[in-house]
């Protein structure tokens, strides 16, 4: 696995850091990794249309219409 030094960060965002990660009860590495999994993780999905999220979500449920993407309205 990949290390990464992050410097000069500010004290009071290192604190609030801590304080999160003890609140989800894991160490402050570990809340970081989680922040940066889910940042990355909702930048790739920005590449999805909102309509096809949408069915992959509820196509175990029984979704079966059609859903138009409104990015693809022309607006």
């Amino acid at each position: 696995m990949a290390q990464l030094i992050v410097r000069n960060l500010d004290e009071d965002v290192k604190r609030r850091l801590q304080e999160r990660a003890r609140q989800h009860g894991r160490s402050t590495e570990e809340e970081v990794r989680s922040i940066l999994r889910q940042v990355v993780l909702a930048d790739e999905a920005d590449d999805v249309p909102l309509g096809t999220r949408l069915a992959g979500r509820f196509a175990g449920v029984g979704l079966t219409a059609e859903l138009l993407d409104l990015g693809d309205s022309g607006r």
